[in-house]
């Protein structure tokens, strides 16, 4: 990658990916785009930067035309619980962006990232230690969505050559952006919670287990995906990848090692608990270990601690 379009660059893996692209290619090198341009910070503003809805394709063609990108990382989508909430639109967003992003791609035959998520399988999946290949029914619009984008990156990469590559991420922990709308989202709002109020409502039941990963290694397999050697790529679009799985008691008990007054209660949501408990307790990610060398260099003590200094400064 030389010349990088993110799309969704305002969302919680945007934001930072695109202050992490610019560090390594240059500041004007990565154009950020999205619908909106409010929630800009000193990383989105710190380079060119196009308002694009990515349901429209002809803007995002001549966008990626004119500024000569050879990347696109299409990140802009809506997540599993809003998606539940407005499946139609869900389905408009993920899947036309997608498309588009495809199109786009093969016109101007340019790399393509579009990352899948564990929303992708479903109750019928095996629930410990889920393999690369396996059956995957969701049972969310969202998960749908990803599914169905997997196999549209498969397709376009065997009927035309689009070099597509993509990842299935975990529930994505970080300290910058709040999230979007996922299920996983309780896993960031817990340390926020905790430092300022030292207690916090789980929205999610004790014992359910979530494989979840620290962005900075989210950020990191993007970019070593995309600059892997093609070759040793058979499998492209929906790599396995996590670092870690736990329950939000296991977060608490860590966050009790700095903070031991904190106070772990639960409000469970029905609608989210119904999502999490269709996803594995944990993956099996060798295959992206053996394919490109993934290895993310975070765990939950690790983490915590950051995530824990970083919030309270």
């Amino acid at each position: 990658m030389k010349k990088i379009l993110v799309t969704g660059a305002l969302g919680q893996i945007g934001t930072e990916l695109v202050i992490y692209l610019r560090k390594l290619y240059g500041e004007t090198n990565v154009l950020a785009t999205d619908i909106r341009s409010a929630g800009m910070n000193k990383g989105t503003e710190s380079g060119p930067f196009e308002i694009l809805d990515v349901t429209d394709g002809e803007k995002m063609f001549q966008i990626a035309k004119q500024n000569k990108v050879d990347a696109i990382i299409h990140l802009a989508a809506m997540l599993s619980a809003i998606a539940e909430q407005k499946p139609l639109l869900a389905w408009h967003l993920n899947m036309n962006g997608l498309i588009n992003a495809l199109e786009t791609t093969k016109e101007l035959g340019i790399q393509l990232f579009a990352p899948s998520s564990i929303a992708a399988f479903g109750s019928t999946t095996p629930k410990e230690k889920t393999p690369q290949n396996t059956i995957q029914r969701p049972e969310t619009m969202y998960g749908i969505n990803k599914v169905a984008g997997e196999l549209l990156c498969d397709y376009y990469h065997a009927k035309y050559g689009v070099d597509t590559r993509g990842v299935r991420f975990p529930g994505i922990i970080s300290f910058m952006t709040p999230p979007g709308g996922g299920t996983t989202d309780y896993a960031v709002e817990i340390y926020y919670a905790a430092i300022e109020r030292g207690r916090y409502e789980s929205v999610i039941e004790k014992g359910t287990y979530m494989d979840m990963m620290y962005m900075p290694d989210a950020l990191h397999s993007i970019i070593q995906l995309m600059e892997a050697n093609p070759e040793k790529l058979n499998h492209r679009n929906a790599y396995n990848i996590t670092a870690m799985s736990h329950d939000p008691e296991e977060i608490a008990t860590e966050i009790r090692k700095h903070i031991p007054t904190f106070v772990l209660d639960y409000k469970v949501e029905p609608t989210r608990q119904v999502i999490a408990d269709s996803w594995p307790n944990s993956i099996d990610d060798s295959t992206a270990r053996e394919e490109w060398g993934f290895c993310a260099k975070y765990n939950l003590e690790t983490m915590t601690l950051d995530m824990l200094n970083k919030i309270g400064q």
